[in-house]
């Protein structure tokens, strides 16, 4: 229940970043992203990585900004999921 609230919470901007511990916002870069239906595939891939609570991928500007516990999951394998779906991604810096 707490991931559930924790992502409705944050996606009406009650919470900012760490809200509950472990919780982190990475901004990922995708690339191969062509087609308007390309960011829900990007979105089913990250979505299914456990530890992850929301997935925000915007086409226009070819990111992917993730909300994950860090105890549960990390950046790199994020962006693996979406490598492995055909979308290489990498952490903006």
């Amino acid at each position: 229940m707490k991931k559930t609230f924790a992502a409705i919470a944050v996606s009406l901007g009650l919470f900012t970043q760490g809200a509950w511990a472990g919780e982190q916002t990475v901004t990922l870069d995708v690339k191969n992203m062509t087609c308007a239906l390309c960011p829900f595939t990007v979105s089913t891939a990250i979505g299914s990585v456990e530890g992850v609570s929301t997935v925000d991928v915007d086409f226009e500007t070819k990111t992917a900004t993730v909300v994950f516990d860090d105890e549960i999951s990390n950046v790199d394998t994020i962006a693996q999921a979406s490598t492995h779906a055909g979308y290489p991604a990498s952490h903006r810096m």
